[in-house]
């Protein structure tokens, strides 16, 4: 049996620092034991707001609308395509045979047979709605722009299976597009909806392939209706979005909390062309291209309705003085072509268009849409305000070819003028007395491009009928339009008089 050894004066030491330690806590613990409470409270709510769930009603609209957005993506997911392109350009290039001297200044034989011709190959991306089905055969409508110049086509499916594909039509002035591809496999068609009854607000969802990324989906809200612009001579009036497209989604679906599409998304805002989404995303209304759908399978292009004027957006001060109603909207036929369907109608220059088939015209890009949704043969009623007083006229509606809406000799009478304004009197610097109207622009080809007139004249008189301001100036026109046109005008300090044009 081992004897307990006697502790040393060293060890005792230790242990009572040690017993003072331990007594000193206590001591902390009993005085301030008050001041803790507060922060094992703060600890207690944390943990409980930690477990704490959302309201069962509030909980339950927020899955009903995550449910919702699940079930739009696996409705429209399989009916959006992505495509693949290859264009091919050929070019001439030097031959170089690794001869420092041939390379710089060509070989000796003096032969014209230095280059030659090598193909460059570059892909395209972008994406696709398939609209129609006819047995094997699925069509899949695009933007114009993704396949244009397009040598190779491929459509590859939410499931990555792909398929090569062909080109049924385009049109650049919608900038819209049809390809097809062929497969026993079954894939679902869209549900086309009606953008007429979009509203700034609704849930939008952008579905296809940004900058690759396949099957993407993307959601906001309308931020806007009949936007203008995008590319050039397009003619839709666009759905703009904050729902975030990218380079890659141009042709695919822009589609409401039904899951129907509402539009194409075809082009973004950038700042100073960075290329990259900030919410300013643009889709052509799917009512655009409904028509279309059925013409560029059955004729591979899309028809046009012609009226047969030139359009520009009326000012203020110009609505004003054609003695059009404060705040009416329309768009402002400034010229006419001759033998047209407006011009056999009734409809003259200085007309100012307001309504189409009993429906509003927004600004000059909405009534360029209207007239070209017609139909060849159609009869359209179309309201207007010439003097002051609203008026209607029924026109037979021709078919838009390239030859016909560009052929300038036809287009009556040919130039714009402007009243002389305050402003525009100090701008040119005239005396306050200074009379006539302003020539802004005269168009090449046209019967006041014949007779001689050039911008910045004055003109003072139409066939010998002296005009002061816009409607008497377009009234002469109405009366002697079809049949010979001169003008009285000031050019610098004299007054000409133009030579006749006949028709």
């Amino acid at each position: 049996m081992e004897l307990m050894k006697k502790p040393s004066s060293k060890n005792i030491f230790v242990f009572s620092l040690v017993l003072i330690g331990v007594v000193f806590g206590f001591l902390l613990a009993f005085f301030f034991f008050p001041y803790w409470k507060p922060n094992m409270n703060i600890t207690a709510q944390a943990e409980e707001n930690r477990t704490a769930v959302l309201p069962a009603d509030a909980l339950s609209v927020a899955e009903g609308l995550q449910n919702a957005f699940r079930a739009v993506s696996e409705k429209v997911l399989p009916s959006v395509v992505e495509i693949n392109t290859v264009s091919i350009t050929k070019q001439q290039t030097p031959r170089f045979n690794g001869i420092p001297w041939d390379f710089f200044f060509g070989p000796d034989s003096g032969n014209d047979d230095s280059s030659e011709e090598r193909e460059y190959r570059s892909q395209g991306l972008g994406s696709g709605i398939i609209v129609r089905q006819d047995k094997e055969a699925y069509y899949v409508l695009t933007n114009n722009h993704v396949i244009d110049g397009a040598t190779e086509i491929f459509v590859v499916m939410s499931n990555g299976k792909e398929y090569p594909a062909v080109l049924v039509g385009k049109d650049d002035r919608k900038d819209i597009a049809m390809i097809s591809f062929k497969t026993t496999d079954s894939w679902p068609i869209a549900v086309l909806g009606d953008s007429d009854a979009v509203k700034v607000g609704d849930w939008a969802i952008a579905v296809g392939n940004p900058l690759g990324y396949m099957s993407s989906v993307t959601m906001g809200i309308v931020s806007a209706v009949g936007r203008s612009g995008g590319p050039a001579n397009n003619i839709n009036d666009f759905i703009q979005t904050d729902a975030s497209i990218n380079q890659g989604n141009s042709g695919g679906a822009l589609v409401n909390i039904r899951g129907e599409v509402i539009g194409i998304n075809t082009w973004i805002a950038t700042k100073n062309g960075a290329g990259g989404s900030m919410g300013l995303g643009f889709a052509i209304p799917i009512n655009n291209a409904k028509r279309s759908i059925d013409e560029f399978i059955s004729k591979g292009a899309i028809s046009y309705g012609w009226l047969g004027v030139s359009l520009i957006n009326a000012d203020r001060d110009l609505v004003k003085a054609l003695g059009v109603p404060e705040g009416q909207r329309g768009a402002f036929a400034s010229q006419v072509f001759l033998d047209s369907p407006a011009d056999k109608g009734g409809i003259r220059a200085g007309d100012f268009i307001t309504a189409v088939n009993g429906k509003e015209v927004k600004d000059m890009n909405h009534l360029t849409l209207m007239v070209g949704d017609l139909k060849p043969g159609d009869k359209a009623e179309f309201v207007l305000f010439r003097d002051g007083v609203s008026q209607k006229f029924t026109i037979t509606i021709d078919e838009r070819t390239n030859d016909v809406a560009a052929d300038n000799k036809k287009l009556w009478p040919g130039v714009f003028v402007l009243p002389l304004t305050a402003e525009l009197r100090n701008a040119l610097k005239l005396d306050k007395n200074a009379r006539g109207l302003y020539v802004a622009q005269v168009y090449t080809q046209t019967p006041a491009s014949v007779v001689g007139l050039q911008r910045n004249d004055r003109i003072i008189a139409v066939n010998d009928k002296q005009v002061n301001d816009l409607p008497g100036f377009y009234k002469a026109l109405r009366e002697d339009t079809g049949k010979e046109l001169w003008f009285s005008f000031i050019r610098g300090e004299a007054t000409l008089e133009s030579p006749k044009f006949k028709r």
